[in-house]
This record gives C-alpha cells, sequence and structure tokens, in this order.
C-alpha cells in the first residue's frame, strides 16, 4: 500500500533556521508522492492482469458471485487509488506553483508533521475540523 513506501521515507527534520518549505522540504515531499504515485500504477496493473487471469466462468451461481462480488471490491478499490493519483498531480503542481503546504481555506502553513501524515493535505488542521463539523450538521 502506499503508506507503506511512505514509512520507508524518514520524516523531514528541518535545520535550525531552515525555512518553511525550503528546497528540500519541496523535494522530499515531491519524492513521497512520486513514490506514491508509482506504487499505486503498479497495484492497478497487478489488478488489472489479476482479473485476466481469473476471468473464469463458473458453473455455480453462488461461485460466479463471489467472484463478481470480488471483482467489484477491486474495482471500487482501484477507482479510489485513480483518484487519489489526480489528487498526487494536483498537489506536485502546487509544489511546482510554490503553492504547496499552505492552506487553501486560510493561507497558514499547514505544517511538516501534517504533510508527513498526509501529504495531499490541502487544509490546515483547523480549517480541517471546521470542515468536518460542517459535514456532520449537514448529515444529520
Amino acid at each position: 500500500m502506499p503508506q507503506e513506501l511512505q514509512k520507508q521515507i524518514a520524516p523531514y527534520k528541518p535545520k535550525k533556521g531552515e525555512s518553511y518549505m525550503s528546497s528540500k522540504q519541496l523535494m522530499h515531499f515531491r519524492n513521497i508522492l512520486e513514490g506514491i504515485k508509482v506504487e499505486l500504477g503498479h497495484d492497478i496493473d497487478r489488478t488489472v492482469h489479476t482479473m485476466q487471469d481469473e476471468a473464469t466462468i463458473f458453473a455455480d451461481p453462488n461461485d460466479r458471485a463471489s467472484q463478481e462480488s470480488d471483482m467489484a471490491l477491486e474495482l471500487r478499490n482501484r477507482d479510489r487509488e485513480r483518484k487519489l493519483i489526480k489528487k498526487i498531480d494536483e498537489t506536485i503542481a502546487k509544489i511546482d506553483t510554490g503553492d504547496y503546504g499552505y492552506c487553501e481555506s486560510c493561507g497558514v502553513e499547514i505544517g511538516l508533521k501534517r504533510l508527513e501524515a498526509r501529504p495531499t493535505a490541502t487544509l490546515c488542521i483547523d480549517c480541517k475540523t471546521l470542515d468536518e463539523i460542517r459535514e456532520k450538521q449537514i448529515a444529520k
């Protein structure tokens, strides 16, 4: 999974006096994002090959239903991964434009620890918390 790759890269430790989103920090997060993207691409390719290999017509309706259910679950997972790849591409574009690491809502620094946990984060923790509270209120 992508988080396994993310854990292989040691968290960035800024040097004393280093400015937020320095070129080294941006390179660190670009490496994480590109690594996750490559790993997701491999997962998608593996799924396609597995589904082609396992495309068996079962005579038993229960076996066929089970296979279709498994394939539907795999396809939903791959769809989520494709969406994540799109978000990673958008995040890399933010690195290129110098907008990475800053909250889209209020403009403050998102923070290195939050970006280490979720490199595609676009909101600071305060704005994300408010966003989640609003979502819960709307859902009621």
